[in-house]
C-alpha cells in the first residue's frame, strides 16, 4: 500500500480593524502541485481567520492519513496544538474559550490526518507565508465577502 503523501501548507489570516473585515489564504503544495485558497468575511477576527485557514485546508485534502506540515504565523493556532492545550479545552467543552465552533470543526479535520505545525515569524520574507498573507488580505477587501456566522462579538 502506498505511504499517504506528504503535503506542505502555509496559511494566514488577516482582519482589517479586528473585529472588522477580514480573509485567509492558503497555499497547499504537493510534489509538483500547488493550489492557492482565499475567502474574505465581512465581520471577524483575526484569530478566526488564522485558525479558519488550517481548517480549510485541511478539510480540502482528498486522502486520509496525509502527512502535513502547517506552517503558520499563528501563535494562537500553533501554541494550542502543538503544546496540547487544545486537547485540555475540548475535555472541557470550551468553557470559557474563545472561538469553539471552529476549535471543534478543527479537531475534526486534524484528526484525518497526521499534522504537524510550524511557527514561522510574520513578514520575515518566507516566500509562501508572503503569498499567504497577500491572499488573506486581498480576500477581505474583495466584493465577495461571506458572513463569519460562528463570529461572536467579544471573541477579539
Amino acid at each position: 500500500m502506498a505511504r499517504p503523501p506528504k503535503i506542505t501548507v502555509y496559511t494566514d489570516g488577516a482582519a482589517q480593524g479586528n473585529p472588522g473585515p477580514g480573509g485567509y489564504g492558503i497555499v497547499l503544495i504537493s510534489g509538483r502541485h500547488r493550489k492557492e485558497i482565499s475567502q474574505g468575511y465581512r465581520l471577524t477576527t483575526n484569530n478566526r481567520m488564522e485558525l479558519l485557514a488550517v481548517i480549510v485546508a485541511l478539510e480540502t485534502l482528498k486522502i486520509p492519513g496525509s502527512r502535513v506540515t502547517v506552517y503558520t504565523d499563528s501563535r494562537y493556532v500553533a501554541d494550542a496544538v502543538e503544546k496540547k492545550w487544545v486537547f485540555g479545552w475540548e475535555k472541557k467543552d470550551f468553557k470559557k474559550k474563545k472561538n469553539p465552533d471552529l476549535w471543534k470543526r478543527f479537531l475534526e479535520a486534524y484528526r484525518k490526518h497526521n499534522v504537524t505545525f510550524v511557527w514561522v515569524k510574520g513578514h520575515a520574507s518566507i516566500r509562501e507565508n508572503e503569498v499567504c498573507d497577500r491572499l488573506a488580505v486581498r480576500a477581505g477587501k474583495s466584493d465577495n465577502l461571506l458572513e463569519d456566522t460562528g463570529y461572536q462579538p467579544g471573541d477579539e
